[in-house]
This record gives C-alpha cells, structure tokens and sequence, in this order.
C-alpha cells in the first residue's frame, strides 16, 4: 500500500483550523499532500498551521482566512490555492455552523438563513469554484463532511440535521452532475470527541458508549482516515455515496433507551 497516497495532490479543507477539519489536515499532509486551511479567524488559522508544520509530513501548509458562507471568499481562497501550488485536487466541505438550539417551529428566519448558507449553500459555492478553478478539466475529488443526524430525529437540532440530510442528498446529486471528472463522497460521524462537543459528551461518555455496538466515542482520527480514503485512489470506482461512523448507533433496535 502506498505510504503518501495523496504526494503531490493540493488539498483544500474548509473549518480546518480546528477539530475535524485540522486532523483530516494533518492526515492529508502525512499522506503527503499540500494542504490549505480555510477558516474565519485568522489568529486560529495561525496556531493550526504551525502545528501542522511540527507534524511529520512533507506537504507545504497555507492558511487562507475565508468565510464558509461567503461565495466571494471561496472563490478568492480557491483563486489563491491554484496560484500558489498550481493545482486543486481534493475539496473538503467541512465547515458547519449551528446557530439554534430547539423546536422547529420557534425557529427564526435569520438563524435558518445561516444555517443554510453556511452547512448547505456553501457545500455548493465551495465545489463550484474548485470545479471551474481546476477540477473540471482535470479531475479530483470532493469530501463533504456531513453529519449522522441527516439520517435521524434529534429533539434538539432538528434544523442543523436538515441541513446535514440536504448534504447527503447532494452529494449524491453532484456526483451525478459532476462525473466521471470528478468523484463526491460523504462522511456522516456521529458523536466525535472534540473539544467544542466536549460539554456534550464529558458528562455522559460512559452512557453514552454503553448504548453502542463499538463500546466507545469517535476520535477526529476516526473522521480523518475516512476522508483520506475518499480522497485518495483506493476510492476510485466510488461517489455518491456517504460512510458512517457512527459505532453503531443507527443499527440499535428500536427501543434502546440510554
């Protein structure tokens, strides 16, 4: 098996200064790619990328400060990836935002708005920018992070999860829109061990993983290795299709309570 399946490739990662979207940036580096990190602050973009650099990998590492909703700023990072490295091959939509907390019907237009522009628009706008930049004529892929709560009913955040099930669906919809050039995949992880869901699963970790087939919590590692894997050429007869690393959590029969 190759050690660097993706040497040489550039790879763009939006939410990349923290989280999941750094360790699929650590992991695309190690695999030997170029990685840019897009993000909104510029001082976390900062701490990301000189930790990328203190990790083994030969992959340079840029940081472009850009909005996830905003069109014209996913047009100016992609314009700044080709003109620096000369090339665009994998895109990672992983930024997401999530405003409200609550029922549906309580919820007000401008948090949906956001929500919306952010999670589902900007899959759109970030893809459309790579495709005509560079993947249109040459090829690459796409990597949508989406979410297990696009395939189930949460009392809480049933609007991000609408979201998130609209990214599914148009990963599909994009793989057939944008094939055989280029490949469009999914990753929906359950709960990952973050340390922006730390408040949500620290208190009730043993519970929680009492509940699931796989007995424990997903890591930013677990989220990584499957977005390494649709980037890269073991994938390659595979799009329109989404992975779930969930533990287990949506083959529970019904009536598991926790």
């Amino acid at each position: 098996m190759n050690a660097q399946p993706l040497r040489g490739r550039v790879a763009v990662i939006t939410g990349g200064s923290r989280g999941i979207g750094l360790g699929i940036a650590r992991a695309y580096r190690e695999a030997g790619a170029h990685v840019v990190i897009a993000a909104r602050k510029a001082d976390g973009l900062a701490e990301a990328r000189a930790e990328l650099l203190r990790t083994k990998g030969d992959g340079d590492v840029h940081e472009v400060v850009a909005n996830a909703g905003e069109p014209d700023q996913a047009e100016r990072c992609v314009a700044e990836t080709v003109d620096r490295f000369g090339r665009l091959d994998v895109l990672v939509n992983n930024a997401a935002t999530n405003p409200y907390m609550g029922d549906l019907l309580d919820l007000d237009l401008p948090r949906a708005e956001k929500t919306v522009r952010v999670n589902q628009y900007g899959m759109i706008a970030w893809t459309r920018h790579a495709w005509r930049a560079w993947m249109a004529e040459h090829g690459g892929a796409v990597v949508n992070i989406a979410s297990v709560g696009g395939l189930v009913v949460d009392p809480h955040i049933g609007w991000y999860n609408a979201t998130k099930a609209a990214m599914l669906h148009l990963t599909r919809q994009l793989a057939f829109e944008l094939g055989p050039r280029v490949r469009v995949n999914a990753v929906a992880p359950g709960l990952i061990k973050t340390e922006l869901a730390r408040a949500v699963w620290e208190p009730r970790e043993p519970i929680l993983t009492a509940r699931l087939p796989l007995r424990r919590l997903g890591t930013v590692e677990d989220v990584a290795n499957a977005a390494l894997f649709l980037a890269a050429d073991t994938s390659s007869w595979m799009t329109g299709q989404t992975l779930v690393l969930d533990g287990g959590a949506t083959v529970l029969p019904i009536g598991v309570e926790e």
